[in-house]
């Protein structure tokens, strides 16, 4: 059986394509520090100083 070559990229498309991931990766990274610090503002510091 013979194999077909996927889509081929050229080295101007591969190059728009990773800058473009590691945008979002970047942005996506960003939201999760932001709603980790979010939180633990609503929690407030004592939130490890409970009772277990």
């Amino acid at each position: 059986m013979e194999q077909k070559p996927g889509i081929v990229l050229t080295e101007e498309e591969a190059k728009r394509r990773r800058s473009r991931s590691v945008a979002l990766g970047l942005v996506l990274g960003g939201l999760v520090l932001l709603f980790f610090i979010v939180t633990v503002a609503k929690l407030g510091g004592n939130v490890l100083n409970r009772p277990m």
